[in-house]
């Protein structure tokens, strides 16, 4: 047997065990009270059981990991390398790196709402970074001193635990601690079993507090973000979503507003019916002879109802119902209207159509307009003379057939008037709506020209929703927060790629630049390839789910912070 100063091998390995068992006890102790950041940051549990269990699922899911740390990386480099200056340096260093973790992840939990995961690397870099930039120096300093002050705990606990091994082998509380938490971590399980049969929602919705511990269902984060009804929790499954708290009031337009020089300039919204091809939307920018931003990567997974809701409100559909109620009006048409523009519908609809003069228009949703007229064909508009005599404001085109021949003849008509023009107008060029929800996951080939800006590909996601920020801001220089009335972004700002998402009546659909998740009224996840509009098998994307949540919310959620200040 190898001797290491006149130590056996067996009895220095036995040695160094049995101190990193206390070493690992100690820091045991040190996670359980670190991680009461993800305690205090939830609301408490209401009933008994459920208290009891986020006392024994706290203690022992802490515990665990914290045991695992040393059982997978502590033991095997002390069975190899039982030297015990490396080895209580190397568990200092590897306990200050947990706790570390530990800290940053509470962080961004408390942030961001789940915890650290590489399928959101990009919004928790984005939150670090974001930090950094706005006081680079108290981040450093605190991240300087957290490191200082935990690593000479560890280093303080090491010396602690070698030089009184024996006296702590000779303790037994210690026994009973841990009997404890082993008791915790199958009383937890038991519990958590028994409220999964019976849906107790006052248990489940603490399965995602801890880090890695996501064994929740959608539907449990969806109730525990106001998304279902709570009191319908067993019943829940035809349900639509729908907030649980009552829709915030629609803003009114302020005097921040007011245009200093009359408005010049027109902005048309040409809207088809069908989606528009990429070989559209070639043409279109053949014929333009401004600038223009060509939408790569823009979707409206919306029916045609709330798409429209989507475009003029620039918010989810779940909104839809409270705002009408209310009967509010878009900020940016509260602004036309205060500009004293002209706001005007033209439905263009074919001859074969079998729906009456006016009957399909957009949903509910033309009151908006002071003018609104109907049409079966665009002879009279593809004079240029007739659409520069146009008075200045918003006009939308809607062609609601399927014939492209005269949506295309239109556009050509209105890109060639605005070579005559002085001062060149806006063009908004799209469709809304899906047939089905087959269509839904599509790219949606869209281009909005911009005379005023730089001709660009926007390569980041865009939606309906980011239109009447941009107007608000490009066209009737009102550069309002936008996430006071919208949760849309000004194109032009796009910096970074994001997470969007919008409701149907039975589910949620979440989108990012490479893929789709549609989670159901019963919590089913099924996700879609971007690239290949197809459903592709992955786990359940919880975080995604919770980035989606947090975008639908944001319009409310902004809303209250403002009423509160």
């Amino acid at each position: 047997m190898v001797a290491f100063d006149s130590k056996t091998y067996s009895k220095r390995l036995l040695h160094l065990i049995s101190w990193s068992h206390w070493f690992t006890f100690f820091n045991i102790i040190a996670a359980i009270g670190l991680s009461s950041f993800y305690i205090f940051s939830e609301g408490g549990p209401e009933t008994l059981l459920g208290q009891f269990y986020l006392v024994t699922t706290w203690f022992s899911h802490m515990g665990f990991l914290t045991f695992m740390t040393f059982v997978l990386i502590l033991f095997p480099i002390t069975l190899i390398f039982p030297h015990t200056r490396f080895i209580r340096a190397t568990a200092s260093v590897v306990f200050t790196i947990q706790l570390l973790v530990l800290l940053l992840d509470a962080y961004i939990y408390n942030s961001l709402g789940y915890h650290l995961n590489a399928s959101s690397s990009a919004q928790i870099f984005d939150l670090i970074t974001t930090q950094i930039h706005h006081n680079s120096r108290m981040f450093w300093f605190a991240s300087i001193l957290l490191t200082l002050v935990i690593f000479a705990f560890e280093l303080t606990m090491s010396n602690y635990a070698w030089k009184h091994l024996r006296d702590l082998q000779k303790v037994v509380f210690a026994k009973f601690v841990v009997i404890g938490l082993v008791s915790s971590f199958f009383f937890s399980h038991l519990i958590h079993i028994w409220a999964d049969a019976n849906l107790e929602y006052d248990i489940l919705r603490q399965d995602t507090v801890l880090p890695l511990s996501y064994p929740a269902t959608a539907k449990t984060l969806l109730t525990k973000y106001g998304l279902f009804d709570r009191e319908a929790y067993i019943e829940r499954t035809t349900s639509p979503l729908a907030f649980t708290n009552e829709i915030p009031q629609y803003p009114l337009l302020s005097d921040e507003c007011s245009a200093e020089l009359p408005i010049q300039q027109s902005v048309f919204m040409v809207v088809n019916d069908e989606m528009l091809t990429d070989k559209q939307i070639k043409q279109f920018k053949q014929r333009n002879t401004q600038n223009e931003l060509t939408l790569e990567h823009h979707i409206d997974n919306a029916l045609p109802n709330s798409a429209w809701f989507n475009l003029f409100y620039s918010l989810p559909s779940i909104y839809q119902d409270g705002l009408v109620k209310q009967n509010a009006i878009p900020l940016l048409f509260q602004l036309l209207a205060s500009n004293k523009l002209a706001t005007t519908y033209t439905l263009i609809h074919g001859k074969d159509s079998k729906n009456d003069e006016g009957s399909q228009q957009s949903y509910g949703f033309e009151h908006l307009f002071n003018e609104k007229s109907s049409l079966n064909n665009i002879s009279t508009l593809v004079f240029a003379e007739k659409l520069n005599n146009i008075s200045d404001g918003l006009h939308l085109f809607y062609f609601a057939d399927s014939n492209s021949y005269q949506f295309e003849l239109f556009m050509d008509a209105l890109l060639l008037a605005q070579k005559a023009k002085q001062i060149k107008d806006i063009i908004w060029i799209t469709s809304v709506g899906n047939a089905s929800k087959a269509t839904s996951l599509s790219i949606k080939p869209s281009l909005l020209i911009l005379p005023d800006s730089k001709s660009k590909t926007v390569s980041h996601l865009t939606s309906h929703m980011d239109i009447q920020p941009t107007l608000m801001n490009r066209w009737l220089n009102c550069d309002l927060n936008e996430q006071a009335y919208s949760n849309g972004k000004d194109l032009l700002k796009l910096a970074k790629d994001r997470i969007i998402a919008n409701t149907m009546d039975d589910g949620m659909m979440v989108f990012s630049k490479d893929k789709s998740v549609f989670i159901d009224q019963n919590g089913n996840f099924q996700s879609y390839s971007r690239q290949l509009a197809a459903p592709i098998m992955v786990n359940s994307d919880f975080p995604l789910m919770i980035d989606g949540v947090n975008f639908i919310k944001q319009f409310s959620q902004q809303t209250n912070k403002l009423s509160n200040k």
